[in-house]
């Protein structure tokens, strides 16, 4: 008789996690203020409010809410002055946002490897890449993990490069004490859905800068001053503004956020030390430096030999029928996405570059082998459920390894 659950086995569990988003009548009663007000966007006062308490939680002087975390970066590298012909050195460990965001200010991608213990851009690497057209490094804090930011800043201080963080999956999460996101020249946050902190949509930019703030407010608001007058544009900005109703849904989620936060990280430091004790399975690096970790995803990496040669998609799915939402994450590397290929001619080839870029012959060992074999993920709402659950996650990972023969027998 089939023990596991793929087979028709009993799952070893059957409840659901903890659903997302979560909110209560603190939403409800924010977005009906709104409504009331008939001050849905411009003329209201949530967005100027979750702007500075935002900021703020982030040890951050100054924030600009705006309607995505892609546009939020690409607006941080406009106030930076990226633009044509320039590279950004980045990670190829991320959502496509990273480098479209390059891209769409007609500057290259860099993409440089990842370290093997934290998935996060290798500053090593970095410092091989930086030419004389590199302006700008755009770490991941990945999976709201930050990076080694003692490292970067080194890096970009010595070369005179700016620093933008794509802290998109990282509120909250602290490198020494220090929220991220502010610790290089600006940085960039989403409240996509998926969020910890999430308005459906929505995002923000924060700097401690006051020239970079100014010009990312122009940016995004049509190039007006933030004292200015109405029909006064001085830069070549877009209508990038957050709405009232989005301010106010996150005004509430941020009073929750903390608490969430403390939740996840207890139940990942329990989720490492039980996991880690399966053959074949390992936990990322653990590093002084990093005081909080917001766990937008909780990532561990597989060993397919330990697990009878079967790729990881294959053990992912064995847990999926358990009961456990274990995700393969990014499948492949960003210089192996097929949209590149939209920006072959501009900039990847401009006159005005000078050269030509072919992602088509990089490849990054490390990366790779985080995509296709060895990086799998847990989402953050499961991070919020009780000490049983994880105890759930855990079994059915060793129902798993136990029964590999079974599972290898039925492919």
């Amino acid at each position: 008789m089939a023990k596991l659950a793929i087979n028709g086995g009993k799952p070893t569990r059957e409840k659901p996690f903890p659903s997302w988003p979560i909110f209560d009548e603190n939403e409800e009663r924010a977005l009906l203020e709104v409504l009331r007000s008939k001050q849905w966007g411009i003329g209201g006062t949530k967005k100027k409010e979750f702007e500075e308490k935002f900021s703020s939680y982030q040890n951050a002087k100054y924030g600009v809410a705006v309607t995505n975390g892609t546009a939020a970066l690409e607006i941080a590298l406009r106030a930076c002055g990226i633009g044509c012909g320039d590279e950004v050195i980045t990670t190829p460990y991320t959502f496509m946002a990273t480098a479209t965001a390059i891209l769409y200010v007609n500057a290259i991608p860099i993409f440089v490897d990842i370290e093997p213990d934290t998935y996060n851009i290798d500053p090593r690497k970095v410092e091989d890449a930086i030419t004389e057209k590199t302006k700008a490094i755009l770490p991941v804090h990945i999976g709201g993990r930050p990076a080694n930011m003692d490292e970067l800043l080194k890096i970009a201080e010595k070369n005179n490069l700016c620093i933008i963080e794509d802290a998109c999956q990282a509120w909250g999460s602290e490198w020494r004490g220090r929220r991220v996101g502010a610790i290089g020249n600006i940085g960039a946050f989403s409240f996509q859905s998926s969020k910890n902190i999430t308005s459906g949509e929505g995002g923000m930019i924060v700097t401690n800068d006051k020239e970079l703030y100014t010009k990312a407010w122009s940016l995004h608001n049509c190039g007006r001053l933030p004292e200015g007058a109405w029909y006064d544009h001085y830069l070549p900005g877009g209508n990038y503004r957050m709405t009232e109703f989005q301010a106010a849904i996150l005004l509430a989620q941020l009073k929750r956020l903390d608490e969430h936060t403390r939740r996840r990280m207890e139940n990942v430091k329990y989720l490492n030390e039980k996991l880690s004790k399966i053959d074949g399975i390992s936990v990322l690096k653990n590093d002084e430096r990093i005081t909080r970790s917001s766990y937008h995803l909780y990532i561990f990496k597989y060993d397919p030999e330990a697990f009878g040669g079967l790729p990881k998609e294959k053990t992912a799915k064995a847990l999926q029928a358990e009961g456990i939402p274990v995700s393969v994450g990014y499948s492949k590397p960003l210089y192996k996405e097929p949209y590149l290929e939209y920006f072959k001619k501009c900039p990847l080839s401009c006159p005005y570059y000078g050269k030509s870029v072919d992602y088509s012959n990089l490849k990054l060992p490390v990366v790779e082998k985080a995509c296709y074999s060895e990086g799998l993920w847990i989402g953050q709402n499961v991070l919020l459920g009780t000490k049983e659950d994880m105890d759930d996650i855990v079994a059915a990972f060793e129902k798993v390894k136990e029964n590999i023969d079974e599972l290898r027998s039925k492919l």
